[in-house]
């Protein structure tokens, strides 16, 4: 039996790649073993493609769908009844890979981490995490079969998915550090970023035989350190602008803000001592503050009132726009 099966293996005179999976890239026919028949028929189907490799040496790349005939050494009977000696083996070994022409689509991608860079910004390291798809398409099946697929005898969408990832988050930090995009304008680029990175990244995938089609960004988010700094300074900058204002130096108002957390510790009955001390002096800092706020003022002297009357001036075109800018900042330096 095992001795037909070798003949019948030798006898093959019709190979195509039938039926592949939806996510089969590449892929070593492998039927009846490796032993062709001289004169037997390739077939190559419609967004297909063939590597014919012959004694260990690729031999001939087929792109375009139709019949090709295999020419080989081994002869039906002879070959294998002369290779006796062998256990019925020729050294005549034929290797066919097929893979698939058409394009690769839709496949999703994502960092593996945050990328580290620097934001220009708050100029402190931000933390990114990117989430996309993409589509390519194998354009040099020879730099693929020797750069890709080594030794395996079949690779997967999923497989080539972890090609790309691994190559992208040093051509996506270097965009991103020469692009000066700070933390706010990430999500309004996405698509300058995706551009940037498919351009960086296009040599590298040449190389390696294949081809970007379309790079896409689909989402940004920013680790939890990055996201909790952010809000920090988001926080302090609210609370300088409502001082302002109000008419309040920034530093006051901080010194005010410890003034009221250290009256509501309530530790213990030195605690409370503090407490009630810090409350006096809370109640008497905050009603000198708004003393100062209520006290009448003459109205031509008043701040607001002028500040009123300049962006009337403005709105009415009496005065430019630099002119407003100069005297607003000179009514806010008197007050």
């Amino acid at each position: 039996m095992a001795f037909w099966n070798t003949v019948t293996g030798q006898l093959r005179s019709v190979i195509e790649w039938k039926s592949p999976a939806s996510d089969m890239l590449f892929q070593r026919w492998t039927d009846n073993g490796d032993e062709i028949k001289n004169a037997s028929k390739l077939i190559v189907g419609p967004g297909q493609g063939a590597i014919f490799v012959y004694e260990g040496k690729p031999q001939a790349v087929i792109t375009e769908p139709g019949m090709t005939d295999l020419k080989t050494k081994n002869i039906p009977f002879w070959t294998t009844i002369t290779k006796f000696m062998q256990a019925f083996k020729s050294e005549h070994k034929v290797g066919i890979y097929f893979f698939r022409t058409a394009e690769i689509l839709n496949q999703g991608w994502g960092t593996p981490g945050p990328v580290k860079y620097l934001d220009p910004q708050y100029k402190f390291p931000v933390g990114l995490r990117g989430y996309g798809n993409f589509s390519c398409r194998i354009t040099d099946a020879s730099s693929f079969f020797v750069n890709v697929m080594g030794q395996r005898d079949e690779l997967t969408a999923d497989e080539l998915r972890t090609v790309i990832v691994a190559r992208l988050i040093q051509p996506l930090t270097d965009f991103l550090a020469e692009a000066k995009l700070g933390y706010n304008e990430i999500d309004a680029n996405r698509n300058e970023i995706a551009d940037g990175v498919k351009e960086k990244v296009a040599p590298i995938f040449s190389t390696l035989g294949f081809e970007l089609k379309d790079f896409r960004i689909e989402n940004t988010d920013f680790d939890d350190d990055t996201k909790r700094r952010v809000g920090r300074i988001a926080d302090m900058q609210a609370e300088a602008q409502a001082a302002q204002a109000v008419g309040v130096d920034f530093a006051r108002l901080q010194q005010l803000a410890a003034l009221r957390d250290a009256a509501q510790n309530e530790g213990g009955v030195a605690g409370m001592g503090v407490g009630l001390g810090a409350g006096v002096g809370l109640g008497q800092a905050m009603a000198g503050m708004m003393g100062g706020m209520n006290a009448p003022q003459p109205a031509a002297d008043d701040p607001v009132a002028r500040l009123a009357k300049l962006k009337q001036m403005l709105d009415g075109n009496l005065i430019s726009q630099e002119e407003f800018d100069t005297k607003k900042q000179q009514i806010l330096s008197q007050m």
